[in-house]
């Protein structure tokens, strides 16, 4: 298996503003789900989970499996050289703007986030 066939994996690390009631957040992610508006090219899955123990206990996070680096870099850029926010998939922006953004404490272009590729 080449490096450009294998999945990657992407980790969002998300913090609620204060005050957000956890339900109406969860609400929200089943909601864009099922919807469609995750549906991306190359996106196997997607898990929305909460920290149940460690560093990040009671707070949340979106696992993104993308069938390769080839489907991933399509959408995102290659590291290093990401695409601007304007070439961003439409739903996508959707997703942010108006589904996380209400809910974050941050903007959700800048949160933390790693990439790892399957090894």
């Amino acid at each position: 298996m080449n490096e450009q066939t294998r999945k990657v994996i992407s980790v969002h690390e998300y913090i609620l503003k204060e005050g957000v009631d956890p339900q109406t957040f969860e609400r929200a992610l089943r909601e864009a789900r099922e919807s469609g508006l995750l549906d991306l090219p190359g996106l196997l899955e997607v898990y929305f989970v909460k920290g149940i123990r460690g560093a990040r206990e009671g707070q949340y996070a979106a696992i993104w499996v993308y069938e390769s680096r080839e489907a991933w870099e399509r959408l995102w850029g290659a590291p290093g050289r990401p695409v601007p926010r304007e070439r961003y998939p439409a739903n996508w922006r959707t997703w942010e703007d108006e589904i996380l953004a209400p809910f974050l404490a941050e903007d959700p272009d800048a949160i933390r986030f790693t990439s790892y590729q399957e090894v």
